[in-house]
């Protein structure tokens, strides 16, 4: 799959690797799932921006998020969905699936939902593969039980870790247990 990132893209070549296999990822799904042929396009282009900006400066992601309460690390998403809406962007459900990529909504329809879970279990990443790939095979299968398990990993990561736990995060928690 060819993956053609806008003028403003500002992304290494593995982040640009990472953003064609999760939309590969999700095309793999949206076929298997027999998603209509709008809803795909939405995947697609969900996958094709959430990182657009995943390199750019502080400067410049904090110029486009700059209500966004986040570390510069997560404002990308943001960013993105802010550099879209200038463009024209429409679909707001797109625009969610990308400003919210790295934290979550309970507000997401699949669009955001199947982001946030081909982001995450995208075979290019290092670990749980064997977990993970088991997974990503049972998403056509169900969707739902795989989302709430992916959510509930990235908590239990967040809370090993020590990170924060952004209010939309526990919300999308609270939305789905």
């Amino acid at each position: 799959m060819t993956i053609e990132l806008p003028s403003w893209a500002q992304v290494s070549g593995k982040r640009h690797a990472h953003i064609i296999r999760v939309a590969e990822l999700l095309d793999r799904w949206a076929e298997a799932m027999h998603v209509s042929p709008e809803e795909r396009c939405a995947w697609i282009d969900a996958a094709r921006y959430h990182d657009a900006l995943r390199d750019a400066p502080r400067e410049v992601l904090r110029a486009l998020a700059s209500n966004a309460p986040y570390e510069p690390e997560m404002l990308h998403g943001p960013a993105a969905a802010e550099r879209l809406s200038q463009e024209g962007e429409r679909r707001e459900n797109v625009l969610e699936a990308i400003r919210f990529h790295t934290v979550g909504s309970p507000q997401w329809d699949r669009t955001g939902r199947a982001l946030y879970m081909a982001d995450f279990l995208e075979p290019g990443r290092s670990f749980s593969r064997e977990d993970r790939a088991f997974l990503s095979a049972q998403v056509p299968h169900d969707f739902d039980r795989v989302f709430r398990q992916v959510v509930r990993m990235r908590l239990v990561y967040a809370l090993n870790e020590g990170h924060t736990l952004f209010p939309e995060t526990v919300q999308l928690w609270n939305a789905i247990r």
